[in-house]
């Protein structure tokens, strides 16, 4: 395939997926459901505070995941078992990101009536996913203090398409050069609006400043509707 026939097609492909975006950030809107795509590198924690999340925020907040991977549901049974009850898998049997149309089937297996919050957990991927519409509210992209903190200028279409970003494992901070000033400044030179939290899941530090995050989007997004 030439170069020029593979960007005809890479852009019809797009174009097909927006319109399906569009048609689901239509719906969700009218549900008044707030609706995040949460992004990240392999095992920076994205599972894991969706765990902390459903176990605390609710029955007080209705939470849904539509909870993506390359081969496996794993992590959809790790919700349930941390109680969630609409939980939806995706196994996209190799592709290296959610599509609207994978998400517009998942969300046809939901109760969406029974939502206020919908959680998109995306494969673990800082560069596909940057590129796809899942007619989310926002993308939120995690980074854990295991990695580079220099992966905002590695990655940058994703931070600059992302609202916020959470900080995790910063029980682990000290045991390697990873720098929180560093990571942040990388961050909002890449997007200045980025909203920053630092947490850690495994100890529960920071989790309050993350739900207080939820309860806030929540509400600014259904005080417009």
């Amino acid at each position: 395939m030439s170069a020029e026939r593979n960007i005809q097609v890479q852009k019809k492909v797009l174009s097909e997926n927006d319109q399906l975006a569009s048609k689901l950030r239509t719906e969700f809107a009218e549900r008044g459901i707030l609706t995040l795509n949460l992004v990240s590198s392999p095992g920076s924690g994205k599972t894991s505070l969706l765990e902390a999340t459903l176990g605390t925020l609710q029955p007080s907040l209705r939470i849904g995941v539509i909870a993506g991977d390359v081969q496996t549901d794993n992590d959809a049974r790790r919700l349930q078992a941390a109680g969630g009850t609409i939980v939806q898998a995706i196994t996209t049997g190799g592709a290296c990101h959610l599509d609207a149309s994978m998400v517009t089937r998942a969300t046809e297996q939901l109760d969406l009536e029974a939502l206020d919050v919908l959680f998109i957990e995306n494969v673990g991927n800082l560069v596909c996913p940057s590129s796809w519409d899942l007619g989310e509210d926002a993308k939120v992209v995690l980074i854990s203090c295991t990695e580079g903190d220099d992966k905002p200028l590695k990655y940058p279409a994703m931070f600059r398409r992302s609202s916020a970003m959470v900080i995790n494992k910063i029980d682990l901070l000290g045991l390697s050069d990873f720098s929180l000033e560093t990571v942040k400044n990388n961050a909002l030179s890449i997007n200045g609006e980025l909203g920053i939290m630092e947490l850690s899941c495994r100890s529960g530090k920071g989790l309050e400043a993350w739900f207080d995050w939820l309860h806030r989007s929540l509400k600014q997004k259904r005080s417009g509707r």
